[in-house]
């Protein structure tokens, strides 16, 4: 088994002879060893897999995913731009990889961190390997690592920064050290769309401001609407002259707080046409309400956290990937904006749902569409159709 250690003077094998597809042949050859250095000093031995990184190093905010399938789906969210996934499964890359399965058209985050990659996937839809998969995308990885023991260090001192590979130790923990984290960026404008597009062939019009969007989302929203996604940084008054049925606020990458023109822009569309926000777009909604956000302590990123809908006592099994949420407290509670909270995080109490009636806005800081994940809430999307007839 691989431990980690502090401080202890181990030097990674060169990976010698590797091409710069990766160090490490899917054939048998035996992987180069390599490292993972967190923030705080703590170094982890692995071996390497994936892309090779640039310089042997690979780096970003390290978060933690406790789903046990459905890792392609997380790997190509767009809203883990800037971080590294260390999935707490065992065993990851056992059914391979599928293009029906891609949430975008490339992964966006900067690696993965396994504790054992399958080197042969078993299922009749998988076109490739995992270890494939990365390669083909760029993405470097690193396996053998006590992903277990790192969750639990992320647990209890918080999201940090990583750095791994196949570089010296003290490259590594020196790079980990510089790593700046998702706090105060601005991560959407390089994952939006760079221009408008149409998805879907629904009776309703619905404009889905892309932030990060996952495809699956756009499957279920075209199901009810002709869909027109844009770019982040889309003008409202240029929304409201496609006199859309409902705007749709997506999944995105980073720190709310740092989004001001987007808060700004979703401001200037409420009371206008009913809006429905997930994630990222929940927690812009409750900017442009007056709310503010903060950083969880080590985020939420699973598929099946429990959340309390008050209105029914239901407990809905959701997906999950966020680092950030909206302060309760902050929420207004009178007036035009005065909002209602619909949904608890049972784990921890944070804020999952709010509906501003007045304003025809409602929004979730979960991941209805799922994928990865169970579909507990995918009643949401019928809601919001609801809203959207009841408003036309």
């Amino acid at each position: 088994m691989w431990l980690c250690h502090k401080g202890a003077a181990v030097t990674p094998e060169p990976a010698g002879g590797t091409s710069v597809a990766g160090p490490w042949s899917s054939t048998g050859r035996e992987r180069a060893s390599a490292l993972l250095a967190l923030a705080d000093g703590e170094v982890f031995e692995g071996e390497a897999m994936g892309a090779q990184a640039p310089g042997g190093i690979a780096h970003g905010e390290l978060v933690f995913n406790t789903v046990l399938s459905g890792y392609q789906e997380v790997i190509t969210d767009p809203s883990y731009a800037g971080q590294v996934v260390a999935f707490t499964y065992p065993h990851i890359g056992n059914y391979g990889v599928n293009a029906a399965d891609d949430e975008a058209g490339h992964p966006w985050c900067r690696g993965v961190v396994v504790r054992d990659i399958a080197e042969r996937p078993s299922s009749w839809r998988a076109t490739g390997s995992l270890d494939e998969f990365l390669v083909r995308h760029a993405v470097p990885g690193i396996t053998g690592v006590d992903t277990r023991r790192l969750a639990r260090r992320v647990r209890d001192y918080g999201a940090m920064g990583c750095a791994f590979g196949t570089a010296d130790e003290s490259e590594l923990v020196a790079a980990a050290a510089m790593e700046t984290g998702t706090t105060g960026r601005d991560l959407v404008s390089g994952v939006t769309t760079e221009a408008p597009y149409e998805r879907g062939s629904g009776g309703l019009r619905v404009v889905a401001y892309d932030f990060g969007v996952k495809e699956t989302a756009l499957r279920f929203l075209g199901e009810l609407a002709t869909v027109t996604v844009v770019p982040a940084s889309f003008p409202a008054a240029r929304t409201l002259e496609l006199e859309p049925d409902g705007v749709f606020l997506s999944n995105g990458p980073g720190d709310p707080a740092a989004l001001g023109a987007l808060s700004g822009t979703v401001g200037e569309l409420l009371g206008k046409v009913p809006v429905f926000g997930v994630c990222l777009g929940h927690q812009l909604l409750g900017a442009a309400l007056g709310a503010r956000t903060f950083k969880l302590h080590f985020g939420h990123h699973g598929g099946n956290h429990p959340v309390r809908r008050l209105d029914t006592g239901r407990v809905e099994v959701t997906s999950h990937n966020h680092n950030y949420a909206v302060d309760r407290a902050s929420l207004p509670d009178r007036g035009a904006t005065a909002t209602e909270v619909t949904h608890l995080n049972l784990n921890d109490g944070v804020v999952e749902g709010f509906r501003c009636e007045r304003l025809a806005a409602f929004s979730v800081q979960y991941h209805p569409e799922a994928a990865p994940g169970p579909h507990d809430s995918r009643y949401l999307f019928e809601q919001f159709r609801e809203l959207m007839e009841d408003r036309a």
